[in-house]
């Protein structure tokens, strides 16, 4: 049973963005998920084992027919709905974008609300209440990170043109919660040319990721420059740099990379290749960057636009236009899987808080090219999804699954409750 509403339409008027699903899944024949009293959830594909935790999906809210409602969606270790968050509802977000866990169990959300501001916010999935938010003057921003103990936020300030100017101010800023100001920017135009990624009076540099990466620098994702680059906060100068723009054998307009280091020291970027179709990761060596690790194919990933390396070695994947998330083996064996229309965004595992901490794939000794396999459904039909879909907009706050998960402060993880949630 879930608790609160029932079936709920809403209605958002937007301008449609970039990140719009324009091809519908081909079908393929459904196999049994999560049994709930010997009916199948709608929501589960592959468990072969469960989750180490609680997985947390952004749910950006598009399909072929239209805009659908921004969501989070909480999901147990077996793929059992433990609690949805209505950000359509509850914020007015038009677009639902990253997701960050936080050391005390809570998520930091990033979504795109009503009138083209950025709307940051700290939630708490156990009151199902946000604890505090912030409102920025920034169109579109897919991804901003709490810094400095949480005292300031970091944002991608991407679609910041003045056509009638012939200006762009694409960013990265930082805000001092405090002070209440701006204490720190760096402008994409002082460092390169206008003619370089995509339209510079609209979407030019459509910077969709930044995260720190200690020592006072910063990892960006200015997707239509098809690269990674690392920022000095201090210099404001780029340190580090992989791909080029059109260099579409490396990179191709890619989504939230990651830093890692092997345990030698070597500098390692796991990325979601997104119009490549694949997840990759580049190891730095002798001077130049070397791809180790290729994970799926047009056949069997669908503009992924999140990965997450998780401290057992699997990897987090956001399969956006396959609507699903899954985790997957070094060697490609996808062991847990669920759905969540419409087009997922990003994907955190809780309570991992540093989203990818695992080791690299060369630490673990699988260097090399994998195709996926073991999904329960690659490409789930639409009535499957459909149906999913409906259960999640049925789910108002906490499931029974979700209490008790929660219940008298004990974090009890794929107990009986969740089995019988289904």
């Amino acid at each position: 049973m879930v608790s609160g509403g029932g079936n709920r339409s809403v209605a958002v008027a937007v301008a449609l963005v970039c990140c719009l699903w324009a091809v519908a899944p081909p079908a393929a024949a459904q196999s049994s998920g999560a049994q709930s009293d010997g009916v199948e959830s709608p929501c589960v594909g592959t468990m072969e084992q469960p989750a180490n935790g609680t997985t947390v999906v952004a749910v950006q809210g598009y399909n072929t027919s239209g805009k659908q409602p921004a969501m989070l969606v909480g999901v147990g270790p077996r793929g059992a709905v433990r609690w949805v968050h209505h950000s359509a509802e509850k914020h007015d977000a038009v677009w639902q974008y990253d997701v960050d866990p936080m050391a005390n169990g809570n998520v930091f959300v990033t979504a795109a609300v009503r009138g083209k501001d950025t709307l940051v916010y700290e939630f708490d999935p156990e009151t199902q209440e946000t604890v505090w938010s912030e409102r920025f003057d920034a169109r579109d921003t897919h991804d901003a990170d709490l810094i400095d103990d949480g005292s300031a936020v970091v944002v991608a300030n991407m679609r910041n043109a003045d056509p009638a100017n012939g200006t762009n101010d694409d960013r990265v800023f930082v805000y001092n919660r405090t002070q209440e100001e701006v204490t720190w920017e760096w402008r994409f135009a002082d460092h390169y040319p206008k003619d370089v990624g995509g339209n510079f009076s609209n979407d030019w540099t459509h910077v969709n990721d930044v995260d720190p990466m200690g020592n006072g620098t910063f990892l960006l994702s200015p997707r239509n420059f098809d690269q990674v680059i690392a920022v000095d906060r201090a210099t404001g100068e780029i340190t580090m740099q992989l791909g080029a723009d059109g260099d579409h054998d490396t990179l191709h307009e890619q989504h939230n990379p990651s830093y890692l280091e092997s345990e030698n020291g070597t500098a390692t970027l796991l990325v979601a290749d997104s119009d490549n179709h694949r997840i990759v990761e580049y190891a730095r060596r002798n001077g130049s960057w070397e791809r180790t690790w290729t994970l799926g194919s047009r056949q069997s990933l669908h503009w992924p636009r999140d990965a997450d390396r998780l401290q057992n070695g699997n990897t987090l994947v956001a399969d956006t236009k396959n609507q699903r998330v899954v985790e997957v083996t070094p060697t490609g064996e996808v062991v847990w899987e669920v759905y969540a229309p419409w087009l997922v965004y990003d994907a955190a595992r809780l309570p991992q808080v540093d989203e990818s901490s695992g080791p690299t794939v060369a630490d673990q000794n699988a260097t090399g090219r994998y195709d996926l396999t073991g999904s329960a459904n690659l490409h789930a039909n639409e009535s499957r999804l459909a149906a999913c879909h409906a259960r999640l907009m049925d789910v108002e706050g906490l499931t029974a699954a979700g209490r008790a998960a929660y219940g008298e402060g004990e974090k009890r993880e794929g107990d009986a409750n969740e089995r019988q949630d289904g």
